[in-house]
């Protein structure tokens, strides 16, 4: 077994696991048990001692049993099994005591294997009767009592509790080292994956963005050019078979563009309208509770303003979530004759819009603002401390929208 060691976890095969140290330790505390035995057993032998026969068997037994315990998977596993086996190791010991003063010395090793096989309240007290023992076995065969006979056993039992104490708490400082670092490098994974993710997204935005500011809305423009063309050629112009094709054409690539920025929209916005992608958002926002509610006759936006309002939304959300400690908030979508507005109502612990920080990774106000500004809309933020927060954002609806 290992010295002032904390019993390792088993693996899943049910085999305990050492570190490089656990292993030096083991080999330490054999290397001093048997030394011990040899030299009380030759001692006896070397002093031609009447009962010398009695001493080395009884270091035989102590070793077999010791041997026993190490090579025995049970008691690796079950504490049960190594408060037995400990049992018969500390009854060996008593029989070399009986035979032998030199047994004193075997006291040492078997504190610590007591430290490490009970529990700390049990251990202690098997520390403290085989001091008693040891100490009671050197003065049986002493006729002068000294002070050495009951420092020596005492500050052993001392230290190696110290030790076994000390090693245990450097062992779980270790562990709570190692367990931090493991949540750091998973923390860290996640954060790389999050950011991947946004990156994605921010990226698919942008090229839905300009595709539809760019190439959409020019080859719409070549459509209208080539009608006016189409109009001011007279009747039977061998040109007005070209540019009919010219304008199929157009419209075919107009088409495209369009396929190519529905493919490129949030995911939140890719199986359903912007209504229905603001309820799932208020559905699943943690903390609060969330009520979403559409006002007015919801009607189909261009890409841009449907990612922008749902992306205030989320932002929005996300603040009253992390900051505003809110019992309940509320989205409301309107549509008016010519315009969409997006509402976010919280009844938290407010702020001074004055005094707001500039952001923190995009969810801030400027970020909103900037996107209810890139398309002409209006930003408005009213809040005061203690009296929740409202945000609105109103975007004039373009000519496609309202036709």
């Amino acid at each position: 077994m290992t010295a002032a060691l904390p019993p390792p976890s088993p693996t899943p095969a049910g085999v305990r696991t050492l570190t490089p140290v656990s292993r030096i330790l083991r080999l330490c505390l054999h290397a001093l048990l048997f030394g011990l035995l040899a030299l009380a057993a030759g001692r006896a032998v070397a002093d031609s001692a009447p009962d010398a026969g009695w001493v080395v068997a009884a270091c035989a037994l102590l070793a077999a049993v010791y041997l026993a315990g190490v090579r025995t998977p049970a008691v690796h596993r079950s504490a049960r099994a190594g408060a037995v086996w400990l049992a018969g190791l500390c009854a060996a010991w008593a029989a070399l005591l009986v035979v032998s003063p030199d047994g004193l010395w075997i006291a040492f090793p078997l504190y610590f294997l007591e430290l490490h096989l009970l529990r700390l309240r049990w251990g202690v007290a098997a520390v403290a009767a085989t001091a008693a023992a040891a100490i009671g076995g050197f003065l049986a065969h002493s006729s002068a009592v000294t002070p050495g006979a009951f420092l020596g056993p005492l500050l052993g039992g001392a230290v190696a509790v110290a030790t076994v104490l000390g090693y245990q708490a450097l062992y779980r400082e270790s562990e709570r080292r190692r367990e931090l670092i493991e949540e750091l490098i998973t923390t860290r994974a996640e954060l790389a994956a999050a950011e991947r993710s946004a990156g994605i997204l921010a990226e698919r935005e942008r090229l839905a963005r300009e595709i539809h500011d760019t190439l959409a809305q020019g080859l719409s423009s070549i459509q209208l050019l080539l009608r006016a063309a189409e109009r001011s050629l007279p009747e039977g112009s061998a040109a007005l078979a070209h540019i009919g094709r010219a304008r199929e054409a157009a419209q075919e690539n107009l088409a495209e563009a369009r396929r190519f920025v529905r493919a490129l929209t949030p995911p939140d916005l890719e199986h359903g309208s912007l209504p229905a992608a603001l309820e799932r958002l208020c559905s699943g926002a943690p903390g609060p509770r969330v009520r979403f509610s559409l006002s007015g006759t919801a009607r189909p936006l261009p890409t841009p303003y449907e990612v922008a309002l749902l992306r205030i939304a989320q932002s929005a959300l996300a603040n009253v979530v992390r900051h505003a400690e809110a019992g309940r908030a509320e989205i409301t979508l309107t549509f008016m004759d010519s315009s969409v507005t997006l509402d976010i109502v919280d009844d938290g612990q407010g702020f001074d819009p004055t005094s707001a920080p500039s952001g923190d990774g995009g969810f801030g106000l400027p970020a909103m603002r900037s996107r209810a500004e890139t398309l002409s809309g209006l930003f408005t933020v009213e809040s005061a401390p203690g009296q929740g927060t409202a945000v609105a954002v109103t975007l004039p609806l373009p000519a496609e929208a309202l036709s």
